[in-house]
Parts: C-alpha cells; sequence; structure tokens
C-alpha cells in the first residue's frame, strides 16, 4: 500500500477521531494495565585512527543480512544496516507521538518533512480549538519492520510499519475523558515512511508520511 498522510480537519466534534487516525488504529486486542533521535542506517564505526596497531590486519566485520524489503536499499547504500536503522526508528517513533499528543512540534521539527509537519501543526491547532488535550504513554514496541523500500536517483525510501502497547486519552477543557481510556491499554499499528537524500552525508532519515497500518 502506498502511504498517505491521513491527517484531516473537520469540525470540532470530528477532531479527536481525526486525531487518533494521524498515529494509528486499535486493534480490538485491548487489555488493561496491573527512533541520535532520527533514524540511521549506519552502525557506530571507529576511525582507522582509533584501531590499534595490531588490529590494522584484522578482516572487517562482515555485512549483517537485510530483509528481502530492505535490499534495495542495501543495493543503493552497501553501509545500510537495517537493525541499526530499525533501533533509530524505534526511538524516532516514541518521541514523535509523544510530542504531537503534547503539541511540542518545535521539538520535532528537525525529524519531519514539510507536509508531515504542515499536517500535524493543522491538527494541533484543531485540537487545541475544541478545547481538548491529548496523552500518549509507550507501554513498549512490540514490532518494528521494513514492509516496503524504494531508491530512485535522489532519495531513499523505507515503509516501515510498527506495532505497538500505548495508553491513549484524550481530555476536555475540564478534565472529563472524551476518548480513549487511561486504564486500558490499546495496540496500534502505524505505518511510517522515512527517507533519506542519497548523496547526503548525514545518516539520519526524515518522516515524509504517515499513516495508519
Amino acid at each position: 500500500m502506498d502511504p498517505v498522510l491521513l491527517f484531516f480537519i473537520g469540525v470540532a466534534g470530528f477532531v479527536l477521531f481525526r486525531l487518533f487516525s494521524v498515529l494509528g488504529t486499535r486493534t480490538g486486542h485491548e487489555a488493561r494495565p496491573d527512533f541520535d533521535p532520527a533514524p540511521s542506517s549506519h552502525a557506530d564505526r571507529s576511525s582507522n585512527h582509533d584501531r590499534p596497531e595490531d588490529a590494522e590486519d584484522e578482516p572487517a566485520a562482515a555485512v549483517r543480512p537485510v530483509s528481502t524489503n530492505a535490499r534495495v536499499l542495501r543495493e543503493a547504500d552497501p553501509e545500510f544496516d537495517e537493525s541499526g536503522y530499525l533501533s533509530g526508528a524505534r526511538g524516532a517513533y516514541e518521541m514523535i507521538v509523544e510530542a504531537f499528543a503534547s503539541g511540542d512540534l518545535r521539538s520535532i521539527r528537525p525529524f519531519l518533512g514539510d507536509s508531515v509537519y504542515d499536517a500535524f501543526k493543522q491538527a494541533v491547532v484543531a485540537r487545541d480549538n475544541a478545547g481538548h488535550a491529548a496523552d500518549v504513554k509507550f507501554v513498549g514496541i512490540e514490532h518494528a519492520a521494513v514492509v516496503d523500500a524504494n531508491v530512485d536517483e535522489d532519495w531513499m525510501t523505507a515503509v516501515t510499519e510498527f506495532t505497538s502497547n500505548q495508553v491513549r486519552v484524550t481530555r476536555d477543557s475540564d478534565g472529563n475523558v472524551v476518548d480513549g481510556d487511561p486504564n486500558r491499554i490499546d495496540l496500534v499499528k502505524d505505518r511510517w515512511t522515512f527517507a533519506r537524500k542519497r548523496d547526503s552525508r548525514d545518516p539520519n532519515w526524515m518522516l515524509v508520511a504517515t499513516g495508519a497500518a
């Protein structure tokens, strides 16, 4: 599925539904409780100057294999490390979701493409105008995987699917719950697209599209 932005600005009665459609959908498997932040494709490497002299002739570390979906990224960048990328993507995903819920877009602006930032901003404004406040708490990310990838002359893109457990609540100006349940854990599935310029020396990726899986 080609990911598209799922951000919409509607009348106040639909604000809550639309805000949560931005960040994922519940699967119905709810329980009661008893992604440097930007994803990087390169593993940390020491320079040759930092290596001891007796290690200069040691063979290079074996390149980690990649999944079939990420193979095109490895072909475009022989140093692409899928494991490192997914570790960074997990951190970025949690940070961005929490920042969006709190309305703190400034802290995540460097990690968002222009279209995503504009959509986030419109959604936050609509939420504020409705007098609502959102709260998201992560219980944990169960799964993250590259489900599709593409490479052209200028860009590398990785469609990444996340499955996470979250407690999500929206309250009105009086503190009353209008959506969600503070005592329920929702299983949320999202499919986000990250991109990086092929010729960039910056290994970090930027979020360019979001959607529910």
